[in-house]
C-alpha cells in the first residue's frame, strides 16, 4: 500500500525536535508504523515490535545490560522505534533508564492502546515524553489522494466543482470508514470484517481484561445501534445482564483502545439542562457498520441520519485530537427537549451545530440561540468537508 500523506506529519516533525521520548498512540491498523517509516526513511532507524516474540526477548535482553551497551546491541541507531509498546508493562521503566542515561539515540514508542502505555509506562516517563494521537484518515486526507484533487483549489471550490466525486467518496467513507487500507483496498467488506474480528479487541483480550469476549462484542453492537443517542449505562447493564460498574469499565476499555469516544453534555445550568448522560460515537464509521453487518453504499439506508451524525462528530473529533487544537466538544439538550448535536467550546467562544443529512433550514435550535446568543449552524451532506481548524473557503 502506498503511503498516504498525513496532516500529523508536521506535528510529528515538531515533536521529534524536542529532547523527549515521542509516544505515538492510535488504534491498530491506523498507520502509525507506516507514518514513522515514511518520516524516518532517510535516517538510521532500528525497529522493535513487541508483538513479535523475538523482538520482545531482544528488548528484554538489552534491558539487562548498560544503556550504552543496549543501544550498541541495536547497531547505534539514530532512532529506536518500539512498536506495540503496550505489549510489555516494563517498557516505560526500561526506556526511562535509557533516557536518563542521556543516550544520543532518539526513542519513539508506538502504542495501539493507552491501557498500559499511559497508565504504567507513562508514569515512569512523566516529564520525559511528548505525545501524538494518530486517528483514522481525515476526509481531507482521503480527498488529497484522488486524481482530480489539486492544491490550487480551495476546499470550498473542490466541494462545488467536484461535487459528484466528493459525494461518491463521502458515501464510501461513511460506509467503509477511514482506516488507510479500508480506503485503498478493493476488498473493503472483507477487510473490515477481518479488522473487527482479528484486531479491534486484541489488546483488551490479550491483557485478560474481559472474561467473556462475547459480552464486550454484544456491548459494541448495542452501542452501534444507539449511535447519536444518549447512552443509559443502566439500560446497557440490564440488556447484558452485567453490573453497572462492569459496563462502565468495559466502555472505558473501549475508549482506551480507540474504538469509541464519549461526547459529554454541555451545560451552565444543571436545573434546566441535562448534563449527566453522554453520547457515544465510534472513531470510525466503518467499524460501526461492520459490527452491524450494514455495509450498503445506499444514501437511502434507514440509518443514514445516525451514520452522518457519527461521521461528522468523529471527523471533527479526529481533527481536534490529531492537530491538538485544544477545543472541547459537547452536545446540548434542555429539559424541555430542545437539542443541539454538537457544541464546540474554544476558550470562551462557543459554536453550535445541528447535523442533518439533508436540510433546507439555515439555522437550528432557537432555544439555544435564546439562551446563549449563539446561532446554531446546520451541517449537511451537501458540504461535507468540515473543519475546526480553518474555514473552507
Amino acid at each position: 500500500m502506498n503511503f498516504m500523506p498525513r496532516l500529523a506529519q508536521g506535528r510529528l516533525a515538531q515533536l521529534l525536535k524536542t529532547q523527549k521520548i515521542v509516544i505515538i498512540l492510535g488504534s491498530r491498523q491506523v498507520g502509525k508504523t507506516t507514518l514513522v517509516q515514511q518520516v524516518f526513511r532517510t535516517r538510521n532507524v532500528y525497529f522493535l515490535n513487541l508483538d513479535i516474540e523475538v523482538d520482545k526477548q531482544r528488548f528484554l535482553a538489552a534491558s539487562k545490560i548498560t544503556p550504552k551497551a543496549a543501544i550498541k546491541s541495536f547497531g547505534m541507531p539514530e532512532v529506536l522505534v518500539i512498536d506495540e509498546a503496550q505489549g510489555l508493562i516494563e517498557t516505560g521503566k526500561i526506556v526511562k533508564g535509557w533516557y536518563d542515561s542521556a543516550i544520543s539515540t532518539k526513542i519513539v514508542l508506538l502504542g495501539s492502546s493507552s491501557l498500559n502505555i499511559l497508565n504504567q509506562s507513562t508514569e515512569s516517563l512523566t516529564g520525559r515524553n511528548v505525545k501524538l494521537f494518530l486517528t483514522p484518515l481525515l476526509f481531507k486526507e482521503i480527498i488529497s489522494t484522488q486524481d482530480w484533487y489539486s492544491t490550487a483549489f480551495s476546499w470550498n471550490k473542490i466541494q462545488r466543482q467536484f461535487s459528484e466525486q466528493v459525494r461518491t467518496l463521502l458515501l464510501e467513507t461513511l460506509v467503509f470508514g477511514s482506516y488507510p487500507e479500508a480506503v485503498t483496498t478493493a476488498q473493503k467488506p472483507q477487510y473490515l470484517t477481518n479488522l473487527v474480528s482479528d484486531f479491534l479487541l486484541k489488546d483488551i483480550l490479550n491483557l485478560g481484561l474481559v472474561k467473556d469476549p462475547g459480552v464486550i462484542k454484544r456491548l459494541l453492537m448495542l452501542l452501534a445501534f444507539q449511535t447519536g443517542s444518549e447512552v443509559s449505562i443502566n439500560e446497557l447493564a440490564n440488556n447484558l445482564n452485567l453490573s453497572r460498574v462492569t459496563v462502565d469499565r468495559y466502555i472505558d476499555l473501549l475508549e482506551q483502545t480507540f474504538v469509541i469516544f464519549r461526547l459529554p453534555a454541555f451545560s451552565t445550568n444543571l436545573r434546566k439542562e441535562i448534563a449527566k448522560n453522554s453520547k457515544i460515537y465510534f472513531w470510525d464509521t466503518g467499524i460501526r457498520n461492520a459490527l452491524l453487518g450494514e455495509l450498503s453504499v445506499n444514501p437511502l439506508r434507514s440509518d443514514i441520519g445516525k451514520l452522518w451524525e457519527n461521521w461528522v462528530v468523529s471527523e471533527l473529533a479526529k481533527e481536534n485530537i490529531q492537530l491538538e487544537l485544544g477545543k472541547t466538544l459537547y452536545f446540548w439538550r434542555s429539559r424541555a427537549g430542545s437539542e443541539v448535536d454538537l457544541i464546540v467550546k474554544d476558550g470562551e467562544k462557543i459554536s453550535a451545530f445541528e447535523i442533518k443529512w439533508l436540510s433546507h433550514k439555515k439555522r437550528g435550535s432557537k432555544a439555544f440561540k435564546d439562551k446563549y446568543g449563539v446561532d446554531v449552524k446546520i451541517i449537511t451532506s451537501n458540504f461535507p468537508i468540515v473543519s475546526l481548524a480553518e474555514k473552507n473557503d
